[in-house]
């Protein structure tokens, strides 16, 4: 049974009851115009994803580990191929990397990289075996493929280096994962910053806190922190789909660049709550190791240059409508977007 945590009048409704409203809300669909499989379907970005798409109108085929209704399991992608009729693949799968629940072992490390690098080459061979192929694969991979820096600023024209650490190393074999002998067949991958949004991620985690005012920057707060509103990321993944002269790499970051503390003082400031408790550095690598800490201490300058160029819209590009966007106390499971 989901849970349900009451804080002094407001709540955090739980992701069991977030993706139950959010499939039986958006059952009601219009003409299909497209058949898309979806794995990582059930996550913070799979879920809002698939209500875009059912409202869209496209019939959409889960790849999950939870049987149910319209879904497949990764065992009958590997052994049975793509379901009849798929138009698009799309993968978001990838268990999440900072849990802080989880300790960094070696076994979580190599959850971690199964659950991206392994799904991506299942479904690439899937594709390679399909009689007939889907016009699109849509690949999610991560800004950490750059390396950390104050002064370097990276676009999807960047010349990559050899891996500098096992978040790089990740993103480099995950994307590696996703190539596709058919030249027919379009390739996206999307280098996601940080994804906000009020049902999940970053800012679900950070809510209470910076609700009751004991929020704050993290370490210096002058790294730069890539980021995109949860929206947005939707919809730059929905027009990868439809918009067939969009291929290669893309930056799923905002046109905005900003530093952690600018983020702090943004979200502070859409809470009307005071940012005066920093986290030093030393206690987010106790708590999540020197290598997941380094996400959160360290950043880059990324810019969505090629995104920019194929006239893709954004709703929030900039960090005060986003973090508005994002401020709500309660937050509607009828639109997740």
């Amino acid at each position: 049974m989901a849970k349900i945590l009451s804080i002094v009048g407001f709540h955090v409704v739980t992701s069991n009851i977030y993706l139950t409203a959010v499939r039986s809300l958006s059952s009601t669909v219009g003409t299909h115009s497209g058949h898309v499989l979806l794995g990582g379907g059930t996550g913070f970005i799979g879920s809002a994803f698939q209500y875009l798409l059912k409202k869209r109108g496209y019939e959409v085929t889960i790849i999950s580990r939870m049987p149910g209704p319209q879904r497949l399991s990764w065992f009958d992608i590997t052994n049975n191929g793509l379901p009849s009729g798929v138009t698009a693949v799309v993968n978001l799968a990838g268990q999440n990397i900072l849990d802080p629940l989880k300790r960094w072992t070696p076994g979580l490390k190599q959850n971690v990289r199964n659950s991206r690098i392994n799904t991506t080459l299942s479904l690439a061979q899937a594709i390679a075996k399909a009689e007939k192929k889907p016009g699109v694969f849509v690949c999610i991979s991560g800004v950490g493929i750059y390396k950390p820096s104050p002064t370097a600023e990276y676009d999807e024209d960047s010349v990559l280096g050899p891996p500098f650490d096992f978040l790089s190393e990740l993103a480099q074999e995950w994307e590696s994962a996703s190539k596709l002998e058919d030249d027919n067949v379009r390739r996206v991958i999307i280098r996601s910053g940080v994804v906000l949004g009020r049902a999940g991620g970053m800012i679900n985690q950070l809510y209470p806190p910076f609700f009751f005012g004991l929020g704050g920057r993290i370490a210096s707060g002058k790294q730069y922190m890539p980021w995109i509103h949860i929206a947005d990321m939707c919809n730059l993944l929905l027009f990868s789909i439809e918009n067939e002269n969009v291929s290669g790499v893309l930056n799923g970051v905002a046109p905005q660049i900003i530093t952690n503390e600018e983020f702090t003082k943004a979200f502070a400031s859409a809470l009307n709550r005071p940012a005066l408790i920093p986290l030093p550095e030393f206690i987010v690598n106790f708590l999540f190791g020197n290598e997941r800490g380094k996400i959160m201490t360290e950043g880059q300058k990324v810019l969505p240059n090629r995104v920019l160029h194929y006239s893709f819209k954004y709703k929030y590009p900039d960090i005060v409508s986003a973090t508005k966007g994002c401020s709500d106390i309660f937050y509607s499971l009828k639109k997740p977007l």
